[in-house]
């Protein structure tokens, strides 16, 4: 029999830290190779760790809820040296199945502040994210200890200190919980900080009533998560929707006749979202200030070189994730159907990496997948803009001919583009997307691949 170490898993280069949220094996439990040892969450994935032995769980380094760096070991097991089947246990970490949170990252290209605290002497656990926040804004031991933490036992938490930055005299309030009381069966209003640039918003929520019969569900991590990041959108940047109707008969006739084939040679499936997303990948590159992000101060545009886009994925539990494809402009269209193809597989499985949902700069969502002709969709910070594809329908149209106009049947579909007011105008988002647009109408029937 040998002891090995069970480490904390990379889970992408922005990631240093997780909690463990629970253990799903006791101590001198047997555990089986791949079976799930615990299960851990950052602020980008909901994780589970396997094993790469098979044996007994000896000791667990940590308890539930503890923070602990990625590297570090978390459990040891005690395990027959003939039954381990992964390559250098003592170094290497298992992999681990994911479940992604669609929380935005906001870089800030501002300097930070100095600061010679020394936030190691304090007297509370603060993660290396809330001392960073603390040390860039130059906020000392003594006010940082003041702040209420809202996180498991007191912790102060991201939301917690960039509420107290906005307006240090008001302390932040819990956000993910509702009271109720049980003779009126009504909840409390719930203040909830929203940080939008300089000021602070305090946010009231309105008492909702029980009624017979009615059933109060626990939102789960994820959906927290899209709440949150839906409410604080809509705060950061006031929103605007353009809509074109674009005849897209040419290339629905040019899928049809190319799919088997492509299918057939590629091995993979033709689906319509790798056109949507060369075609704004060509558009981007037409209008690059559709292509930005707006700093966290409000004041600085940020335009990117990379075009990296974001496609929405659906879940079997009803939430979304975004995966992003890199540099898109750069793929042919056979490289953006393999990473749409691979993208979509591995989101259903909950296999995505941390790293291949960030980075996005813009994003598309194809709410035609529902039966919808058109959708309103929310930012997701901190890209300006969004785009929504509807689903293709057959209607009558006037065709113009040399002999005349006609009447005919042709495929049609609504794009809808929510961008952000502050620095994207009408002008910009409407010809932007009526260039999209140009691209899908204007398709080739004759080309090849």
């Amino acid at each position: 029999m040998a002891n090995f170490d069970l480490i904390m898993p990379k889970m992408g280069e922005s990631v240093a830290e997780a909690t463990i949220i629970k253990w799903t094996k006791n101590e001198g439990d047997k555990i089986k190779i791949d079976e799930t040892v615990l299960e851990i969450a950052t602020d980008k994935v909901d994780s589970e760790i396997p094993s790469p032995f098979e044996g007994t769980l000896m000791k667990r380094l940590f308890k539930e809820g503890d923070v602990v760096q990625v590297g570090a070991v978390i459990a040891v097991i005690s395990s027959d040296a003939s039954a381990v089947v992964s390559e250098a246990p003592k170094t290497s970490a298992p992999e681990i199945k994911t479940e992604i949170k669609t929380q935005p990252v906001v870089t800030s290209v501002a300097s930070a502040a100095t600061n010679s605290n020394d936030y190691s002497q304090a007297n509370k656990f603060y993660s290396p994210l809330v001392k960073s926040i603390a040390k860039a804004e130059g906020i000392s031991i003594q006010e940082l200890e003041s702040i209420k933490g809202t996180g498991q036992e007191g912790r102060v938490t991201k939301a917690d200190i960039l509420a107290y930055v906005a307006n240090p005299n008001k302390q932040p309030v819990a956000t993910n919980h509702v009271s109720t009381t049980s003779s009126t069966s009504e909840t409390k209003s719930v203040s909830n900080p929203i940080v939008a640039g300089d000021n602070a918003v305090i946010v009231n929520r309105p008492a909702v009533s029980l009624m017979a019969g009615d059933e109060v569900i626990e939102m789960d991590r994820m959906r927290k998560i899209i709440a949150d990041n839906m409410v604080m959108s809509k705060h950061v940047a006031p929103h605007v929707t353009s809509y074109v109707e674009a005849d897209v008969t040419n290339l629905v006739l040019w899928r049809e006749k190319v799919k088997k084939d492509f299918e057939k040679k590629e091995g993979e499936k033709l689906t319509y979202t790798p056109l949507f997303i060369e075609a704004v990948a060509k558009a981007i590159k037409d209008f690059p200030m559709i292509n930005v992000s707006v700093d966290q101060t409000g004041t600085k545009i940020i335009k990117r070189k990379s075009i990296n886009i974001g496609m929405a994925a659906a879940l079997p539990t009803g939430n979304l994730i975004v995966p992003v494809i890199k540099n898109a402009d750069e793929k042919n269209l056979l490289g953006i159907t393999k990473s749409v193809n691979d993208f979509a597989t591995r989101a259903r499985a909950n296999k995505l990496q941390p790293d291949e949902i960030q980075g996005g700069t813009f994003t598309l969502t194809n709410v035609g997948n529902f039966g919808n002709v058109m959708g309103t969709p929310i930012i997701l910070q901190p890209q300006v803009a969004i785009l929504a594809v509807g689903t293709i329908k057959k209607k009558p149209a006037v065709i113009e001919t040399p002999q005349g106009d006609m009447i005919g049947i042709r495929q049609f579909m609504f794009l809808s583009l929510s961008y952000d007011h502050r620095v994207v105008d009408g002008s910009l988002g409407g010809t932007f997307l009526r260039k999209v647009a140009d691209y899908l109408e204007q398709w080739d029937v004759n080309r090849t691949i």
